[in-house]
């Protein structure tokens, strides 16, 4: 059993930062990529950021310069630096994974969201 948890989110007004974690826990036999996905009201869930476990990060253009993520493969956490803040960047936050099993397969988890609500 996998579970990943996120903390992190909240209300702040525009122009300022969040750091989003999400930590997995459970039998973990590999992990080969974290990232965050985020989906606002009326709109398809889309990628954010994702960070390979050789640290190769991929970014969404809407927040390229403005966020960061990184990781600690020791801790099998993930985190979004968010900085710069807009309106358009609030939604829920979800944190996703590739898990391998004991069988060697790969599955792929989420974590339960975070709301993250940017004030103009």
């Amino acid at each position: 059993q996998v579970q990943l948890v996120e903390s992190g989110g909240g209300l702040v007004q525009a122009g300022g930062s969040l750091r989003l974690s999400c930590a997995a826990s459970g039998t973990i036999f590999g992990i080969n990529v974290m990232g965050w996905y985020r989906q606002a009201p009326g709109k398809q869930r889309e990628l954010v950021a994702a960070i390979t476990k050789n640290s190769i990060t991929n970014y969404a253009d809407s927040v390229k310069g403005r966020f960061t993520v990184s990781s600690d493969n020791a801790k099998n956490t993930v985190y979004l630096q968010m900085n710069s803040l807009k309106p358009e960047d609030t939604a829920v936050y979800y944190c996703n994974a590739f898990i391998r099993d004991r069988d060697y397969n790969w599955n792929a988890y989420w974590g339960q969201g975070t709301q993250v609500t940017v004030s103009s």
